[in-house]
């Protein structure tokens, strides 16, 4: 498949995190989501190198994130970003080297299998239960806070 139509697609999968939809179309997810259009996703990616084609981070907080394991950051734009060592959920990542990615449900909802499977485009398995949600932290220049 080439990357094209691979950067249309939304995957089911099971991400780092949880049993999530990935895709590089931000658009389609909202709609599928239907999440608010202002709010930002976060953007798994497959590398240090493919962050900072995105963002710089503050020089403080470099060994932070360069150790980090399931964490998200907020960088000082507003933007979030999680490096994935996961070695399943990096099959794909490696192909796409970044994407989008959120929980399979409606916004604000539990997970529903069927609703999940019926919207998206490709289903990558095994599909496990849930993990634990990511450590969400937000850097600025110098600050640093925890989210979740």
């Amino acid at each position: 498949m080439k990357s094209r139509e691979l950067k249309k697609l939304v995957f089911l999968t099971q991400t780092d995190t949880t049993i999530g939809f990935v895709s590089q179309n931000a658009e389609k997810l909202t709609k599928i989501k239907q999440r608010p259009p202002h709010k930002f996703y976060i953007k798994a990616l497959n590398s240090l190198q493919t962050l900072k084609s995105f963002t710089r981070v503050p020089s403080s907080h470099k060994n932070r994130v360069r150790r980090s394991n399931k964490t998200t950051f907020i960088m000082p734009d507003g933007h979030s970003y999680r490096i994935v060592r996961d070695k399943h959920h990096l099959l794909l990542l490696n192909r796409l080297k970044w994407a989008y990615t959120t929980s399979a449900n409606l916004s604000s909802s539990q997970y529903n299998e069927e609703f999940a499977k019926e919207k998206s485009d490709v289903i990558i398995g095994p599909l496990n239960h849930s993990r634990e949600a990511s450590t969400v932290i937000k850097i600025g220049n110098q600050a640093i806070k925890r989210i979740r």
